[in-house]
């Protein structure tokens, strides 16, 4: 079983605020103050866009059917079976943006600064994604899917 992110849109607010404990969390310091003053500020792994009164929040999926990963040629991108998980070694990475360009969802999304793409990791080193505690409503959603359902639980409440 594996752990997916998915998101209430009745129940968000577009506050952003997992927007900010995201780039918060993938910082240096880890520290809200402290990250504001880094040298290079982290940018959040999700978004949160509004269209008329629903806002929408969209973070990387980890498809199955992965073709971010299949449009690496630097192989920046693979597939993990065992977590359900895209992985991205940023040390192969060479900035050519293709998985920007083919991600169904427009997940993931290019940091000029760095020329490296950016996308949710799911928090990958920790218990759970720092977005899910930061939304004031519970409109971020973490559970299990199994594996034949991975597809239908991709789409929004």
């Amino acid at each position: 079983m594996m752990k997916m992110l998915y998101y209430d849109i009745k129940k968000c607010l577009g506050c952003k605020s997992c927007e900010i404990v995201c780039a918060v969390a993938h910082s240096q310091s880890k520290d809200l103050f402290r990250a504001l003053k880094e040298k290079i500020l982290s940018l959040p792994r999700k978004k949160v866009y509004k269209s008329g009164d629903k806002n929408f929040p969209v973070s990387c999926r980890h498809c199955k059917e992965h073709p971010c990963s299949d449009a690496c040629m630097a192989a920046a991108l693979t597939y993990e079976q065992a977590s359900g998980m895209v992985l991205h070694d940023e040390s192969r990475c060479v900035g050519c943006w293709m998985c920007v360009m083919v991600c169904p969802y427009a997940a993931i999304r290019p940091d000029l600064k760095s020329k490296i793409p950016i996308r949710c990791d799911k928090c990958k080193d920790k218990d759970e994604p720092a977005c899910l505690k930061a939304c004031p409503t519970g409109a971020i959603i973490w559970r299990e899917v199994n594996e034949e359902n991975i597809h239908s639980s991709n789409k929004t409440k």
